[in-house]
C-alpha cells in the first residue's frame, strides 16, 4: 500500500518572492489526489518540495517519520527512493533508447542482473502500452509515447508514492483520455499514493479521490473531489467554469479595484455554467478494484458533516450510483 504524505505549514520563497505559504494537507495512503491551479502558482515547485529537490523556508513534509525538509541529507536521499516522479516532458535521455531510459534507475540504484532488469523493464513497458517501441530513441516517438515512457521509468523501482507533473501537457483530448485511464489502472495495480499536478479539467473531474487548488500563494482548498467540483469559492468556480470574470487574471490575480469594476459593470458577468460531478473512472476490465476506494469512503464518513450541502449531496449521489463501498452517513443531510 502507498505511504501517507503529511505536509505541515510549508512555505516557499525565491528571494523576496513568496511562491506559497503555510500549506498544510495530507495525501492519504494509496489514494489519488490532484492539485489544480492557474499557471505560475507554484504547482511544480510544490512537487519538487515534497521529494526534497527544493528546500522550503518553513514547514515539514513527513514520510515514514522522515522530514523531507529538515532531516539529514542521507535520510532524505534514502526516503526519496519510495518516490516515482513523472516529469512534464518525460525527461528522457535523447541518446538512449526507450528501454535504456526506463532501465536507468535500476542500473543506477540497484545491483540487479541484466536479465532481471530486462524482465522488470519489459513488464513496465507493457503496462504503459509501449511494446514494440523499446528500441527507439525518444526523438523517434510521439510526445504521448515519451510521457508514457517517463511514467514507465517512474515505476521500475516499485514506488509507494507517484508524483505526476502535468502529464497531459501537449496531449490532445483523446490521448489525455487514454492517459487518465492509465493513471487509474496504475493505482489499481499498485495501490500507490498518487499526486497529479494539472490544469486539465477532464483529468481533475474524472481521476482523483481528492482535489486541491493553489492560488494567491495559498492552498485554497483540499479535500474530497466532490467538495471542490461543487465549490462556489470564486476562484474555484472561475477556474472550473473557464470564465474571465473572477479573481484570476491573464498574468496574475486581479486587484480589488479591477474586481469591483468587473462586478459593477453592466452585462460583464457571465452566469456560471451548472456543474455536474461526473463519475470517477474505474479500472479497466480485468484489473482488480482499487483498494483505495473503500479507505477513501471510510475517511469521508468521518468528515462529511463538515462539508457544504452541495458536496454532501454530490457524494451521496455518487456513492449511491456506485455502491462498491459503504455509503457515508451523516446526521445533517448526507
Amino acid at each position: 500500500m502507498g505511504i501517507e504524505v503529511a505536509v505541515e505549514g510549508l512555505t516557499m520563497s525565491f528571494g523576496k518572492q513568496t511562491i506559497w505559504r503555510d500549506v498544510s494537507l495530507t495525501l492519504p495512503p494509496g489514494e489519488v489526489s490532484v492539485m489544480l491551479g492557474p499557471s505560475g502558482t507554484g504547482k511544480t515547485v510544490f512537487l519538487k518540495s515534497l521529494i526534497g529537490l527544493l528546500k522550503p523556508q518553513r514547514g515539514r513534509v513527513l514520510i515514514n517519520g522522515v522530514d523531507m525538509v529538515n532531516s539529514p541529507a542521507r535520510d532524505i536521499y534514502e526516503t526519496r527512493k519510495v518516490f516515482g516522479l513523472m516529469f512534464q516532458d518525460g525527461a528522457l535521455f535523447g541518446s538512449m533508447s526507450v528501454f535504456d531510459n526506463i532501465a536507468f534507475p535500476l542500473r543506477e540504484h540497484t545491483r540487479k542482473k541484466e536479465s532481471e532488469i530486462r524482465r522488470i523493464v519489459m513488464e513496465r513497458i507493457e503496462v504503459v502500452g509501449l511494446l514494440g517501441a523499446e528500441g527507439k530513441l525518444p526523438g523517434e516517438i510521439s510526445g504521448g509515447m515519451r510521457k508514457r515512457a517517463g511514467l514507465a521509468r517512474a515505476l521500475v523501482l516499485d514506488p509507494q508514492i507517484i508524483l505526476c507533473d502535468e502529464p497531459d501537457s501537449g496531449l490532445d483530448p483523446v490521448r489525455t483520455a487514454y492517459l487518465s485511464q492509465l493513471l487509474i489502472d496504475l493505482n489499481a495495480r499498485t495501490d500507490a499514493t498518487m499526486l497529479i499536478v494539472t490544469h486539465n479539467l477532464d483529468i481533475a473531474a474524472q481521476v482523483p479521490d481528492n482535489m486541491g487548488m493553489l492560488f494567491r500563494r495559498e492552498l485554497v482548498t483540499f479535500g474530497p473531489r466532490e467538495a471542490l467540483l461543487t465549490s462556489d469559492e470564486p476562484v474555484v468556480a472561475q477556474f472550473l467554469d473557464g470564465r474571465r470574470e473572477g479573481p484570476i487574471g491573464m498574468s496574475e490575480e486581479k486587484d480589488a479595484a479591477t474586481l469591483a469594476a468587473e462586478a459593477a459593470g453592466p452585462g460583464t458577468l457571465v452566469a456560471a455554467r451548472p456543474r455536474r460531478v461526473v463519475p470517477q473512472l474505474e479500472p479497466s476490465e480485468g484489473l482488480p478494484p482499487r483498494r483505495a476506494v473503500a479507505r477513501h469512503r471510510e475517511r469521508v464518513r468521518g468528515v462529511i458533516d463538515t462539508l457544504p450541502p452541495a458536496a454532501r449531496e454530490a457524494i451521496r449521489q455518487s456513492y449511491a450510483a456506485h455502491p462498491t463501498a459503504p455509503l457515508p452517513t451523516a446526521g445533517s443531510g448526507a
